[in-house]
């Protein structure tokens, strides 16, 4: 089996108790079957497993503050200290890494919701590169109607897109409209039976013309300063309107809308222009991070859309996710007084990352909204 991860997957190391925000809190530990039985047969600590977990439904207790019932005060695993490592269910074993199952490809990624991901990926400034291992495995997955000339086809296209998307050249902007483009063709030869045309798309988006293109379009995005508040109001909106994993998030919420959205369109278009003049004076890394999170949405989503079918709709909700992110660090900086540290992105990308990766629920009503016509982007 063919094993992928990004270059800097074997740099993390839980911190543990050190760590700022624990995972253990503000979500539902699943507990896997397996451990579940084991729980079950433990002749140790079995007075606290069995008050401790919910059996029926498969998952630890959380105490009134969402904590799981087994961690301490000092951010530890009580299960652990009393059971050992073995005794941690897959989901404690496991995150923050991510796996997507393919054909013979297995697919490794850590996820940003967890703090220490969040700032090994937005600290580093070079791009992220991708290693390959060849491992045996003793059970694989069956897959009886995988498309191998779609999985092909997407593959060929996410390394295009990363490609585009680390091409630091361009401004980020430009790198997000052609992805996008890629994206919308690519999905419209899909349902017309032409993924053959695959590597012309991708030929055509290395050409001068389609960076022609993007450039003017956005240049009359720009311009359009009611319909960019409009937008922008609506698809924060929407997020306002997804499950709530922690209750801390609504204040994030309540501050970005009061603070971006309450006065006007010409007071958000003023706002706007002045964050866009002091990151590029005072915080040109916020690409790079941009660039970061782009490439970690894309690497980790889109080939799944083998199994859905949803090509454009991965990409088209990761801009979602940057623009998102983009607005709450810019309330963040007005909050702060016109002052916006690394540390602060970081804060906003693995709370909203928990918020969103961790539910089914808002996962799928973010892929299945449809965020940006290109229409809208391009008239």
């Amino acid at each position: 089996m063919l094993i992928v991860y990004p270059d800097y997957y074997k740099e993390f190391s839980c911190v543990a108790g050190a760590c700022e925000d624990t995972c253990c809190a503000g979500w539902e530990i699943v507990i896997d079957a397996q451990s579940l039985k084991k729980y079950h047969e433990s002749k140790t600590f079995r007075k606290r497993l069995l008050r401790d977990i919910k059996w029926r439904k498969g998952t630890f207790r959380q105490c009134k503050d969402g904590r799981c019932a087994f961690l301490r005060e000092d951010g530890l695993c009580e299960m652990y200290r009393q059971m050992g490592a073995d005794s941690l269910c897959k989901t404690c074993r496991t995150y923050p890494r991510h796996i997507e199952e393919f054909e013979n490809v297995r697919e490794y990624t850590l996820s940003v919701s967890c703090p220490y991901v969040a700032r090994l990926l937005l600290n580093r400034q070079t791009p992220v590169t991708f290693l390959e291992e060849e491992r045996e495995m003793t059970k694989s997955e069956c897959y009886e109607s995988f498309d191998y000339f779609l999985y092909g086809s997407l593959l060929d296209a996410r390394t295009e897109m990363i490609r585009i998307l680390q091409n630091r050249e361009l401004r980020i902007e430009e790198r997000l409209l052609l992805v996008l483009g890629i994206a919308h063709d690519i999905e419209r030869r899909y349902r017309q039976n032409r993924l053959g045309e695959t590597t012309e798309v991708l030929e055509r988006a290395k050409k001068e013309s389609s960076l022609y293109t993007v450039r003017k379009c956005l240049e009359q995005w720009s311009g359009a300063s009611r319909r960019r508040y409009a937008i922008a109001k609506k698809h924060f909106e929407r997020l306002c309107e997804l499950e709530r994993l922690r209750e801390d998030w609504d204040q994030v919420l309540i501050d970005t809308q009061m603070l971006l959205y309450v006065q006007g369109a010409n007071a958000y278009r003023s706002l706007q222009q002045e964050f866009r003049e002091w990151t590029k004076a005072q915080a040109p890394w916020l690409d790079i991070q941009i660039e970061q999170l782009a490439v970690y949405f894309i690497s980790t989503y889109f080939a799944g859309a083998v199994y859905d079918g949803r090509i454009y709709g991965k990409v088209d909700t990761m801009v979602a996710y940057l623009a998102l992110i983009y607005e709450i660090c810019v309330a963040r900086w007005l909050k702060n007084e016109k002052m916006l540290e690394q540390e602060d992105v970081i804060e906003v990308v693995y709370r909203f990352s928990r918020e969103i990766e961790h539910s089914d629920e808002n996962l799928e009503q973010m892929e299945c909204a449809l965020w940006w016509r290109l229409s809208e982007l391009t008239e």
